[in-house]
Order: structure tokens, then C-alpha cells, then sequence
């Protein structure tokens, strides 16, 4: 606030610099038109120029008295009526944050024989704690007034100051208005002497391309494609509450960022051809995005939603212009008569996904029919080839979770996911009254694919509609639906409800989504398929009970283990007061008790790690997970061998049984 009255105060006076020199400008202008005096027109029209020109000087200087007032007066006052109180009551705050420390230390050291010490040392504390908590809450309620008063006063200096800019154009305006007749005149007089200038002009204009063609320095530097750059908030992945301020630029097809200006840049994404970039809206902070990439994901934040969808447009447009210039090179290689480099062979795939695209027509595209396809959109459990694949994150980001990865990092879940559902499945829903020859080709442009993933995807003008004879609305039909397919685990008969506008965060007159539905069916499958299509994992039905209370309840160690990985909040707690953890050692889950024990340690070694710890998570529990997961995708009836406390405790009653006799 304080650069802000510098700088106003600056403005000013250069205002009031400038508007003295105006001054002496319409003196000289004066003078010039006493040499005039032989011809009228002119001399009237420099005049009534000069006339409206000192107006216009003393507009200009009424603007710069009411905007000193408005921005210097206004935060002056906020400033003075504010500052001095807050500062002494946050000193005063400090001073009694000392005494409760020394009173802590003194209360510690009393000996345990000396009650009566001990007590008068208690009593002590607790008075030093009630006065620091009142001197903090004065010390927040003062903050917190100052703050509010302080936006009032910031956007009414601001308003006022536009309203002081709004007069003084509008007073131009109505003013050189009023030129128009002496104006025309003087329209009429220069038509007379522009024909005897109109050689020269064009001389003096053609020696000026001259000029400027000679002395240009090469050509101008220009940001196509959506190119920006400037201040983020960046989430690291070691420590989540934890958002570091860095500048950010997308050059050359990567994302840069720099924490300061003495520092080197880092490269957080090699290519943006590999990224997807979707809004984030699960999380406390405003106005936040992610970034993902087949390794890695990022979460960054800008200052206000116009900046959050500028930044997703540009790096969208990135992302698409890398394509771009990727198919406009290969024309300019065949325009040029040399032959483009031959495609490489695609590497052989290691056996579960070959056996991914021998299933359900995954061997081919999902949308164009390109052969050999080596990409696959998880959320819809389809194929694709790499350029629909980057139409897919271009398009349909922001109409629903898309998460398009390399069939080379496909996980287990996922493989079995696109085996159950898979191209074949999912065209019969999204193709259902597809017209005839408007399928686009493997050759076809990338602007006709674009158009019809579009229609395809995010219009869904293909998908067979709901029936006519429903009472409820589309919405609430599809999203019943879509919970009793994830309760059953039907994955077919769930895509084909979110495609005719089922929300994957639908909830009953219980307050259970689709994803707790999946949780009570036990299906793994349906519980990937939902959070692959955006699904809150912390959700809460009217009792309390997320999807991980669920699973925990029902032991499906699969599903726990899948919830864990997507961020359940395995703290949370019921309406009696039960987390996951008390509820699987009520019910005797052994291994869903060591996964979230694992996962709690896995935390707390995070959290005593520090700022600079290990990103990530440990290895063992990272083992521990993997493994899990391996027996939950390809063996779940080992999950189900181990329960601990019944048996155990039967087999102490037998043995009490037994020894009872012999103590009697």
C-alpha cells in the first residue's frame, strides 16, 4: 500500500509537470497564431483549438487532485486509523507469548514433592494462558477488522479513481465535440493545400519504410500458441500443505519454473505433448490446477480463476501447437521431395497388455482405427494412437477427468479395466447413432479428429438417450442408475450412465455415491473406474462413512488399498467417532490393520523428515502397496485368509478350558 501512495504521489507530480509544460505549450501555440493574423480561418480555428486545449489542461488537473485524494487520502487514513493499534497489540501479544513460555519452563521444574509450589506455579500458568489467548484474540479480531477495512478502502480508491478517469474522458469528449464545426472548417482549408503536398507525402512516406526497414534489428520476438509466463503457487509432493511462490514459463514445449531470481530454472515438464492439464476442485485453496504426465503430476495455483484459465488455455494451446508443428514438418519434408524418417516399430509389449489390445477391439484406435495403437484413455478404458490421445487432453479436459497414460505404465487395475470395458464396449455406448461415413480415418486431419472426439465425448450427441417414460430428471435417473451398477460392479452398464449424464458424485436421499456403492458391492474394477472419472474419495454419507469406512467395514483390503493411493482421508471419522483403523481392528481385518498402519507410519516418517526430506513415499510401504494391490488384481482370495481375534480367542478359551480343571 505504501508503493501504491508512492507511486500515486510520483503520478501526480509528473502530472503536474506535464500539465506546466502544456502551459507553456498554449503560450507558444499562442504566439504562433499572433503570426496569422492575415488569414482568419486559420487564425479563428488556432484559437478555438488553443481555448479548448487550456480546458483540457484544467481537467487534467482536476483528475490529478482527485486522484491524490482518492488513492493517497483514502490508504493514508486506513493506514494511520489502523497500524499503530494492530502493532501495539501484537507486541503486547509477544510480550505475554514470552511470559507463558517462562511460566511453562518454571511450572516444568517445580519438584513433585512441593505440592503447594506446584499448584501456585499451575495456577500461575493458567492465568498466563487465559491472558495470551484474549491478548490473541484481540491481536486476530484487530488483523481481521484491518483486513476487511482495508479491502473496502483499497477497491473504493480504486472505484474513485476510475470514476475521476470516466469524468475527465467524458469532459474530453463533450469538449472536442463541440470542435466538430471549426474542425470540418479547417477540413475545408487543408483540402486546398493537401494536393499541392500529396507528392511529397508519399516521398517522405516511402523514405520512412526505408528508414525503418534499415534500421530494424531483425524480427520481433512474438508468443504464439498461448505462450505465458508469470507468478504460481506450487504444491510440492513431499509435504502438501506446504506452497512455494515460483515464476513460471512454458518455452520450447516445457514448463520452467524458477523459485527466485538467483537461482537456475527448472524444468518441470520435458514435453508438453506428454501432459494433461484439468481444473482441480477437490481441494481446500481456490482457483488451483493440475498438471499430468505419465510420471508425475503437479499441482499449481494462480491469484484469481481469470489467471487459472488462462493458464490452462495456454498451456492447452502449447500442447496443441506441439502437435502442430510435429504433422507441419512432416508436410514440409514431403513438400521439400525428401522422404520422412520411416516410423519406428513399436516395441513389443510385455503380456497382460498384448492380451489389453487382443480384447474388445483395443488392436486398432478407439476413434480413428489407427492399427497398433500404444496409448489408452483409463477413465473411458479405451485405446487410442498418440495424436487422438493429445486431442483427447486438448478437448476433454475440462469436461471431465481425463487421464490418458502409455500402455507401457498401465497398472494392474487399469489393464483388467480396459480388458473389461475396451473399444468395442465403449463405441457401442458413445457410437450408438453414429451417422454413416463420418467416422474420421487414421489419415483423416487432425481438425476433423478434434471435431469429431468433441462430438463424440463432450457433446455425446451419439449416445442413446434415456427412456422418455422416466418421472425423474436425466440427471437423478442416470445417477441411480450408475449407483446400482457400481453396487452389482457392472463397469459396462456404469459407463453407459455417466455417457448419458450421470454424476460420478451423484448421492441418494442417504447421502452414498456411486463410489460408496462400489464399496458395498466390493467390486475393485467399478471402484477404479469411478475414481479414474473424478470420484471424491472423502465423501460422507449422512452417517459419516466415506468409501474407506466402507470398505473397511465390508474387508475389502483391494479397495482400501486402492483408496489410500488416491488420497482417502483415512483420519476421518464416523458420527461415532470410529476412523478406518478402529473400525478394521473391531471387525479383525489383519491386513487392512497393517495397510493403514503402514500408511500412518509412511506419514509420520514424512512429516518428522521435514521440508527437505525424501520426496515420496518410503520404499517398503511403496512395496507393501504394490504388493497389495498385485494379490487384490490377480489372486483377491488371498486377501481374504488372515482375520485375527476370533480364532485367536477361541483358541485361549480352550486352552483356559483345559488348565482350568487342573487349578481347580
Amino acid at each position: 500500500m505504501e508503493k501504491v501512495m508512492r507511486s500515486c504521489n510520483k503520478t501526480v507530480d509528473d502530472g503536474q509537470v506535464f500539465c506546466s509544460s502544456n502551459q507553456l505549450f498554449m503560450s507558444a501555440l499562442a504566439e504562433l497564431t499572433s503570426h496569422h493574423k492575415n488569414n482568419t480561418v486559420i487564425e479563428n480555428c488556432l484559437q478555438q483549438f488553443n481555448q479548448a486545449l487550456q480546458e483540457m489542461i484544467h481537467f487534467h488537473m482536476m483528475l490529478l487532485d482527485q486522484t491524490r485524494r482518492a488513492i493517497t487520502q483514502q490508504l493514508t487514513n486506513l493506514l494511520t486509523q489502523f497500524l499503530p493499534p494492530l502493532r501495539d497489540a501484537r507486541c503486547e501479544c509477544v510480550r505475554i507469548r514470552d511470559e507463558l513460555n517462562t511460566a511453562l519452563v518454571k511450572s516444568a521444574q517445580v519438584p513433585q514433592h512441593k505440592v503447594a509450589e506446584a499448584e501456585r506455579h499451575t495456577h500461575l500458568l493458567l492465568a498466563t494462558r487465559k491472558c495470551y489467548t484474549h491478548c490473541s484474540l484481540d491481536y486476530c479480531l484487530q488483523l481481521n477488522n484491518f483486513l476487511t477495512q482495508q479491502k473496502v478502502d483499497v477497491l473504493n480508491s480504486v472505484f474513485s479513481f476510475c470514476h475521476a478517469q470516466n469524468t475527465f474522458f467524458h469532459q474530453g469528449f463533450d469538449l472536442l465535440k463541440d470542435l466538430e464545426p471549426t474542425m470540418k472548417t479547417m477540413a475545408a482549408e487543408l483540402s486546398g493545400l493537401s494536393a499541392e503536398c500529396v507528392n511529397r507525402r508519399k516521398n517522405l512516406e516511402h523514405q520512412h519504410l526505408l528508414v525503418q526497414q534499415r534500421d530494424a534489428c531483425g524480427e520481433p520476438v512474438l508468443f504464439n500458441g498461448g505462450a505465458i509466463e508469470g507468478y504460481l503457487f506450487k504444491r510440492p509432493r513431499r509435504k502438501n500443505k506446504t506452497w512455494k511462490r515460483c515464476w513460471f514459463s512454458a518455452n520450447h514445449n516445457q514448463l520452467i519454473y524458477t523459485k527466485s531470481h538467483k537461482e537456475q530454472p527448472i524444468v518441470l515438464f520435458d514435453d508438453l505433448r506428454l501432459c494433461a492439464v484439468k481444473s482441480l476442485d477437490s481441494i481446500d485453496r481456490r482457483f488451483c490446477f493440475e498438471l499430468l504426465s505419465v510420471q508425475k503430476s503437479c499441482v499449481l495455483q494462480a491469484d484469481s480463476e481469470e489467471l487459472k484459465m488462462a493458464w490452462m488455455n495456454a498451456v492447452q494451446s502449447r500442447i496443441d501447437m506441439a502437435y502442430r508443428e510435429r504433422v507441419q514438418s512432416e508436410h514440409t519434408q514431403v513438400k521439400d521431395g525428401s522422404l520422412p524418417d520411416p516410423a519406428p516399430v513399436p516395441a513389443p509389449l510385455p503380456g497382460p497388455l498384448s492380451m489389453v489390445l487382443r480384447s474388445h477391439g483395443n488392436h486398432r484406435c478407439c476413434d480413428c482405427e489407427e492399427a497398433e495403437p500404444r496409448w489408452a484413455s483409463v477413465n473411458l478404458g479405451i485405446t487410442v494412437c498418440i495424436e487422438c490421445s493429445g486431442i483427447h487432453r486438448c478437448v476433454c479436459v475440462r469436461e471431465r477427468s481425463t487421464n490418458d497414460v502409455s500402455l507401457t505404465y498401465l497398472q494392474c487395475v487399469s489393464e483388467f479395466l480396459l480388458c473389461v470395458l475396451g473399444n468395442d464396449v465403449i463405441n457401442g455406448i458413445y457410437e450408438c447413432h453414429l451417422p454413416e461415413m463420418e467416422k474420421p480415418k487414421s489419415d483423416s486431419s487432425r481438425q476433423q479428429k478434434e471435431v469429431y472426439i468433441r462430438t463424440k465425448y463432450v457433446e455425446r450427441k451419439f449416445v442413446q438417450r434415456c427412456d422418455p417414460n422416466i418421472t425423474d430428471t436425466v440427471q437423478q435417473w442416470a445417477g441411480q442408475r450408475l449407483y446400482d451398477a457400481a453396487v452389482s460392479g457392472d463397469v459396462v452398464s456404469m459407463a453407459l450412465a455417466l455417457a448419458q449424464g450421470g454424476d460420478v458424485n451423484w448421492s441418494n436421499p442417504e447421502g452414498q455415491t456411486p463410489l460408496i456403492g462400489a464399496a458395498i458391492g466390493g467390486s475393485l474394477l467399478a471402484c477404479e473406474f469411478l475414481l479414474q472419472n473424478g470420484a471424491n474419495a472423502n465423501h460422507r454419507d449422512q452417517h459419516g462413512h466415506a468409501a474407506i469406512h466402507t470398505a473397511t467395514t465390508r474387508g475389502h483390503t483391494g479397495q482400501v488399498c486402492l483408496l489410500l493411493k488416491r488420497g482417502a482421508n483415512q483420519y476421518s471419522a464416523d458420527e461415532k467417532g470410529k476412523d478406518p483403523l478402529s473400525i478394521a481392528v473391531e471387525t479383525a481385518h489383519a491386513d487392512i490393520v497393517t495397510l493403514l498402519r503402514m500408511a500412518r507410519m509412511n506419514e509420520e516418517m514424512r512429516e518428522s523428515e521435514g521440508f527437505f526430506g525424501s520426496v515420496g513415499d518410503d520404499e517398503t510401504f511403496q512395496d507393501i502397496v504394490r504388493d497389495f494391490s498385485n494379490m487384490a488384481s490377480h489372486d483377491p482370495e488371498q486377501l481374504l485368509r488372515r482375520h485375527f481375534g476370533t480364532q485367536d480367542e477361541s483358541q485361549e478359551e480352550h486352552a483356559d478350558g483345559k488348565e482350568e480343571p487342573q487349578k481347580s
